[in-house]
């Protein structure tokens, strides 16, 4: 039987959402220009690969359920902790999510849905691997927010309370040391050259 790709085509425009919904979080804070979910779900899987190899966990496994973790927001949007406090949102996410992969093979169906109640439940070590990456990354977003202005302490906060790991643990305290600067530093190569004048006689 031949696989229907035309269901697969629609599954593969359905994932444009991620770069047009909002990660809404910081907007509480009064942040105006929100990452989408794309930026998120692409550092939260970079953090989740390097955080399971220092761990020494199967990290291929670890970045496929970050790139998987918000597909339900495809057609949810993002929904901030005040707003989840009203709504049950570990439910709708569930529920869309396997419709979502319907139309993907049989096998990746069962693989995927796997993978997302392993980190949903934290049940396993790469699924308490990933929730401390996708927490990770709403830190250091937190830390880039706090470093302009914005009242994001609490994201961090929270981050040190929740972590499990202690490769967490400790990139947390590098992200709370650091400024989000620090990378270019010394990095920037100077094109200018100076000109002998009479003025310098």
């Amino acid at each position: 039987m031949e696989y229907n790709y035309t269901n697969l085509t629609n599954f593969l425009f359905e994932l444009a959402m991620l770069k047009r919904q909002k990660h809404t979080g910081y907007a509480v804070a009064g942040v105006k220009e929100l990452d989408s979910l794309a930026d998120h779900t692409a550092r939260a899987a970079l953090i989740g690969y390097i955080l399971a190899d220092l761990e020494k966990a199967d990290a291929d496994k670890v970045a496929i359920m970050l790139l998987i973790h918000d597909l339900p927001e495809c057609r949810l949007g993002d929904h901030h902790k005040v707003s989840a406090r009203y709504l049950d949102t570990e439910t709708a996410e569930r529920t869309a999510f396997v419709e979502q992969i319907f139309s993907l093979p049989d096998s990746i169906q069962q693989k995927w849905l796997k993978l997302y109640d392993e980190k949903a439940q934290r049940s396993t070590r790469e699924g308490i691997i990933a929730q401390d990456a996708d927490w990770l990354e709403a830190a250091i977003s937190a830390r880039e927010f706090l470093a302009l202005g914005y009242p994001t302490q609490n994201w961090i906060d929270n981050a040190r309370v929740a972590l499990e790991t202690p490769s967490a643990k400790k990139m947390l305290a590098e992200i709370e040391r650091q400024k989000p600067e620090d990378w270019w530093q010394g990095l920037k190569k100077m094109t200018y050259t100076k000109i002998k004048s009479s003025l310098q006689d």
